[in-house]
């Protein structure tokens, strides 16, 4: 793949994960958005479908994740970091969602801060923020 297209590639893949935020509140049913927008610390949890919402979240992981694994391998074309990728997102997803419908079911006033930011690991592209750079300098190596 010649460098143009590999950067034409790389932009499109980097828009989409954009998109997929811009438009969050038309994809995805999630109440905790304007919830933690708000002052939610004296406020309790708004009224929540939690299977439709855990759903919605697994939904846009994967849309993410999917994404994700594109950019790396477009940036690495590497099979063993390909499959690397793949296994820490599934580990990722399990211990994350695992965490977040705890905290959703079980959650007191307390728990609203760490509600609020396994919840942002599920729905935000951070890991491969992580990713992308340490596999550069393992590559490095």
């Amino acid at each position: 793949m010649n460098k143009t297209l590999k950067i034409v590639t790389l932009v499109f893949l980097a828009s989409l994960l954009v998109l997929i935020r811009m438009f969050e509140t038309e994809l995805f049913y999630d109440p905790l958005l304007s919830y933690f927008k708000s002052d939610y610390s004296n406020n309790p949890l708004p009224e929540i479908y939690s299977y439709k919402l855990v759903g919605n979240i697994a939904v846009r992981f994967l849309l993410n994740t999917i994404v994700s694994l594109g950019i790396l391998w477009i940036v690495f074309k590497d099979k063993g970091i390909l499959k690397l990728s793949v296994f820490l997102f599934g580990i990722l997803f399990c211990v994350l969602v695992l965490a977040f419908s705890y905290l959703l079911f079980y959650s007191n006033s307390e728990s609203f801060l760490s509600l609020f930011y396994v919840r942002r690991f599920l729905i935000q592209p951070i890991f491969l923020l992580v990713l992308l750079p340490a596999f550069y300098f393992q590559k490095k190596k």
